[in-house]
C-alpha cells in the first residue's frame, strides 16, 4: 500500500503539467514526479489509480492552459473574435510548445479528434455573421482555415518557422479573405 501522499492531486497533477512543458509528456513518470517532488515515486499512487488516470489529468490541464490562451485573446480585441482564436492557437503552439504537441501533435483516433460541439458552437456563428455563408458552408469554411492555422502553429512548435507576429496576422488575413471571396463566389 502506498503511503499516505503529503501532495494533493493538484499538485501532483501540476508537478506533471511542469515536466511536460520543459520535457514533454513522454518524461512524465513515476520517478520523475517523485524528484520533482523531492519524495518516492510511488507518492502518485495514493492520489491516481495508475499513470494513465495521472495522464488523463495533465490533458486536461493542458487543455485548460490553451482555452486560457483562446479567452485572453478573444476578450483581447486586438483582432476579430474569430482571427484571435487562430492567433491563440499559434501563440499557444510558440510558447507552450510541448503542451501544443501534445494536445494537437499525437496520434489520436477520429473519435477522439473530434472538436468539442461547444467550442464549434462558439466558433461557427463568428464566421456566419462576419461572412454570410451558411452552417454547412461556415463548417467547411472553418476547417480550411484551421488546417493552414494548424500548419503554421506545428511549424512554430517543431522549430521550422519562426514569424513575427504581424507577418502571422497578414498571412490568416489574406487566407481568410481569400476563402470569403471564395465560398461567396460560389454562392452566386
Amino acid at each position: 500500500m502506498p503511503p499516505k501522499s503529503k501532495f494533493t492531486r493538484s499538485e501532483i497533477v501540476d508537478a506533471a503539467l511542469d515536466i511536460t512543458r520543459t520535457e514533454g509528456f513522454h518524461a512524465v513518470t513515476a520517478r520523475a514526479l517523485g524528484a520533482k517532488l523531492y519524495s518516492s515515486p510511488k507518492v502518485i499512487f495514493g492520489l491516481f489509480t495508475n499513470m494513465e488516470e495521472l495522464q488523463q489529468e495533465v490533458l486536461k490541464a493542458a487543455n485548460i492552459c490553451y482555452q486560457r490562451y483562446l479567452k485572453e485573446d478573444m476578450a483581447a480585441g486586438r483582432y476579430p473574435p474569430y482571427k484571435a482564436s487562430g492567433m491563440a492557437y499559434i501563440r499557444f503552439a510558440r510558447e507552450e510548445t510541448e503542451l501544443f504537441k501534445l494536445l494537437f501533435m499525437r496520434t489520436r483516433s477520429r473519435d477522439e479528434a473530434e472538436q468539442p460541439a461547444d467550442e464549434m458552437t462558439e466558433i461557427l456563428p463568428l464566421i456566419q455573421k462576419s461572412t454570410g455563408l451558411c452552417a454547412e458552408k461556415a463548417l467547411l469554411f472553418h476547417l480550411e482555415m484551421w488546417v493552414f492555422v494548424h500548419g503554421i502553429a506545428v511549424m512554430f512548435a517543431t522549430a521550422y518557422l519562426d514569424l513575427d507576429t504581424e507577418v502571422v496576422s497578414s498571412m490568416l488575413t489574406d487566407m481568410y479573405m481569400g476563402l470569403k471571396t471564395r465560398f461567396q463566389e460560389s454562392e452566386e
